[in-house]
């Protein structure tokens, strides 16, 4: 019996330590442009910073993204504006990306929600993962770029989303970048070991 208890210990041991894995793996920081992507079909506002976050309207981490937009569009109300772009499948219908996420964005106070067919907007601002969050200043100059959560489907303090807001508050702000924690945007979801 105590062979048995040992074996089913390690195996809860090594379980536990996989998901630590997957959750504190960071995706792809994609390619960073300087600048505002002219061809973008996102407007931004030229009064305020813009934070655009791109996303896949089927990453279960991307949930935390969301409400980490929405701790920051909360507290930074008037010195930013917000634009959530969703990946889809150029060949898909809208339906496809109709998920809870979509609505989770759309309920964000000031969001702008718009569809990616094909991903060309991840490509014109440089991102690869999902929760990919770009910080410009008025001029259109990227000031920060990276994730806001501290691992994949965690809410909660992290590096990021204080960057964003001490940028946003006129604060001097430790990093300009963070890892990104999500999905690849332009392949289907991975399953979380907990799923």
């Amino acid at each position: 019996m105590t062979g048995i208890g040992v074996l089913w210990g390690l195996a809860v041991l090594a379980g536990f330590g996989v998901i630590h894995g997957f959750e504190s793996t960071p995706g792809s920081a994609g390619v960073r442009r300087p600048r505002w992507p002219q061809s973008s079909r996102v407007c931004p506002d030229p009064g305020r910073a813009n934070l655009v976050l791109l996303a896949h309207p089927r990453c279960p981490c991307t949930r935390a993204s969301l409400d980490e937009l929405a701790r920051i569009a909360e507290r930074c109300r008037d010195a930013v504006a917000v634009h959530v772009v969703f990946y889809r499948p150029g060949g898909e219908s809208a339906r496809w990306g109709a998920t809870g996420l979509l609505r989770r964005a759309a309920a964000i106070a000031g969001c702008s929600v718009l569809e990616d067919p094909d991903g060309r907007e991840a490509a014109r601002f440089g991102a690869a993962t999902s929760g990919q969050a770009l910080l410009y200043d008025r001029a259109g100059r990227l000031i920060f770029a990276g994730g806001i959560t501290a691992a994949r489907g965690q809410t909660g303090d992290n590096q990021g989303s204080d960057a964003v807001i001490a940028l946003l508050s006129g604060a001097a702000a430790p990093r300009a970048d963070s890892p990104v924690f999500g999905c690849p945007i332009h392949e289907p979801p991975r399953k979380s070991p907990t799923e």
